[in-house]
């Protein structure tokens, strides 16, 4: 990517045109131009930013309904951070994988943003637990806005939240302290066996967490009538439609 079109990028991004480079736990994040100055900082300085949590690899950010788990039909602002090494095949939003591709964004950009919309903001990803959340919730909570996140729990929790939506994935479970501390479980259901590791999980959750069958989007014809069989088999759990996509919003 050149000089121009990564500041481009950037603009469009709503992040100043910033494109850093970060190592988190053995992850790489590349950094187009090795010697190039963007927004007036350096590469050592914007890392320095990101390490902090201070600047974050914002993806997009959009006003919206929540379609999912316990807060279904809520009106909330979404920012969604790049940066994730997670790797479920069938993940929606794939884009978000490679944090080198979203530019790293002043946190205090991102919070005035979201304060013109909702008093709900959720953080989601990509995995935003690769990143520093202290600083961002810390801002936001400043402004009398509330915290939510959406995280695999794949690493150490960070950051204040009023809510906790921790979905488990097998290729990289959860850190132990997140389970005593989520507020729901949801679980996305793939194929049967995906039943077996939701009750893996559920058995490490907190006594309050309340328990989330989602389908996958691309075979939800084929295992709703599973899920639904296992909830009235299994009334501690409940069902979870990914209803902003019935919806056809973001």
């Amino acid at each position: 990517m050149d000089l121009d079109l990564a500041m481009k990028h950037g603009k469009d991004q709503g992040g100043g045109g910033c494109i850093a480079a970060q190592r988190f736990d053995g992850y790489k994040l590349g950094f187009d131009g090795y010697n190039t100055y963007l927004c007036g900082m350096t590469k050592k300085e914007v890392l320095v930013q990101v390490d902090k949590g201070l600047m974050l690899p914002l993806m997009e950010e959009f006003y919206t309904i929540q379609g999912e788990g316990f807060h279904k039909g809520t009106a909330a602002y979404f920012i969604r951070l790049g940066g994730c090494d997670v790797g479920c095949h069938w993940c929606d939003v794939k884009e978000s994988w490679n944090a080198d591709t979203h530019p790293p964004t002043d946190i205090e950009q991102i919070v005035q943003h979201a304060a013109k919309y909702s008093d709900t903001i959720v953080i989601t990803g990509g995995e935003p637990l690769t990143w520093d959340m202290g600083p961002l919730t810390s801002s936001l909570k400043s402004h009398n806005l509330l915290t939510h996140i959406e995280t695999s729990g794949a690493y150490t929790l960070t950051g204040e939240w009023d809510w906790i939506c921790l979905s488990p994935k097998k290729n990289k479970l959860p850190e132990g302290p997140i389970y005593d501390k989520a507020h729901e479980l949801k679980v996305i259901v793939y194929n049967k066996h995906d039943l077996i590791f939701a009750e893996e999980q559920a058995a490490q959750v907190n006594a309050n967490c309340i328990l989330y069958l989602q389908p996958e989007w691309s075979v939800r014809d084929k295992v709703i009538p599973m899920i639904v069989d296992y909830v009235m088999q299994n009334p501690k759990w409940k069902v979870s439609l990914q209803t902003h996509k019935y919806l056809n919003i973001p």
